[in-house]
């Protein structure tokens, strides 16, 4: 562990960044269920192209993963103070943006029910990374 020169015993942990990592726990716990249950809407309703349905199901289950990952790194990196995990954080980010956009515009069946809570997703991470990087020059701007 390093130790760091501090300027002030200032409390930095951002209340809003926490606060939208908690929505976006239960959010995402929504949004996984719900997408999982409309694959298997359209798997019964829609006949699809050899292989689509198991790259829609793989890249669900490695989308869970990756949020699991980021919200940790998030929770952990606010809680502490700490810059590397926020940005760890926000890098996974991009990568759940990606596959949100996928869902959102390139899966196999896109439904209304599909754009609606992608676009909430996506406005989440969007707000979560503005708050993130206000909270990394926040410590930044303290410990330097």
């Amino acid at each position: 562990m390093v130790l760091r020169k501090v300027k002030s015993a200032a409390v930095l942990s951002s209340i809003p960044l926490q606060m939208v990592f908690y929505f976006n726990v239960f959010y995402y716990s929504f949004y996984f269920l719900a997408t999982l249950l409309m694959i298997i809407y359209k798997s019964q309703v829609f006949s699809f192209p050899d292989g689509y349905l198991a790259v829609d199901l793989i890249l669900l289950i490695f989308m869970l993963i990756l949020e699991v990952i980021r919200l940790y790194f998030g929770f952990k990196g606010n809680l502490t103070e700490e810059e590397v995990p926020i940005v760890t954080s926000l890098v996974l980010t991009i990568g759940n943006v990606m596959l949100s956009l996928y869902y959102l515009l390139w899966q196999t069946y896109v439904l209304k029910a599909d754009v609606i809570i992608n676009a909430l997703l996506l406005v989440t991470y969007g707000l979560e990374g503005i708050l993130a990087i206000i909270a990394v020059s926040a410590l930044t701007r303290l410990y330097t």
